[in-house]
């Protein structure tokens, strides 16, 4: 597990001031990765409220499943080792569950109750491909949801599993990596990018809003745009 310890809170704070395609675009001119890698894809684990602002944090990783019983009784919210295993990883953290039924969602291990543990534990959001359940309750305590599906019924939903590398929609996750996630989607943040993408993100947004106020501009014209274009480019070959 990454700990860290050379990223502070503020670094993490800060990446919440942007959506997560603005921080996808700021990443992309880093060349940390090939662009078709990083964050979770198809509907996976869905955002379920889009008026709650980005959220970013350090995963925490587990396999949950709910359509048998527990081998060991541990139910959805009695396993304490998980909990334990959830305050190792530094704050602020996200909770990362794969749901290893087929099909997934039997059951939601997630509800009120985990989110305001996890609220206590300083967590900030739950992904999973999963249910989730008591999804208002959750949504008024200002928690965000990435699921699945959404369930009535716990089931037989516990802990299986924790602390390994899981794989949602495409991306594989361990516990200690730097998530961001908003309305559109799940981004997993290099960690040698985090104190740079700040800066990065706020140039990609002026990039976008100067195109944005010229396509407004009663003189638009495709050899303004090109013009625009070409100085944005060398811009970012500088």
């Amino acid at each position: 597990m990454n700990h860290h310890d050379d990223i502070s809170s503020k670094d993490v704070e800060a990446l919440r001031r942007f959506d997560s395609c603005t921080l996808s675009n700021a990443i992309e001119r880093l060349n940390f990765r090939p662009r078709n890698e990083g964050y979770m894809r198809g509907h996976v684990a869905p955002c379920m409220f889009a008026r709650i602002p980005p959220v970013a944090g350090f995963a925490v990783t587990g396999k949950i499943r709910a359509a048998s019983q527990p081998v060991h009784g541990h139910y959805y919210y009695d396993h304490v080792e998980w909990w334990r295993y959830v305050a190792s990883v530094p704050p602020p953290r996200i909770i990362v569950m794969l749901d290893a039924d087929e099909p997934a969602g039997a059951g939601a291990l997630f509800g009120e109750l985990h989110a305001h543990i996890c609220i206590a534990l300083s967590c900030v959001a739950y992904i999973s491909n999963g249910a989730v359940r008591d999804v208002h309750a959750i949504e008024r305590l200002g928690f965000q949801l990435f699921a699945g599906s959404t369930s009535v019924s716990h089931a037989y939903a516990h802990v299986v599993d924790f602390g390994h590398e899981i794989e949602l929609g495409g991306l594989k996750i361990q516990s200690g990596d730097l998530l961001h996630g908003d309305a559109n989607g799940v981004l997993s943040v290099p960690r040698e990018a985090v104190k740079k993408l700040p800066a990065l993100a706020t140039q990609v947004l002026n990039g976008e809003h100067r195109l944005i106020r010229m396509s407004l501009d009663a003189n638009f014209s495709i050899e303004r745009f090109a013009a625009e274009i070409q100085e944005h480019a060398e811009a970012q070959e500088c």
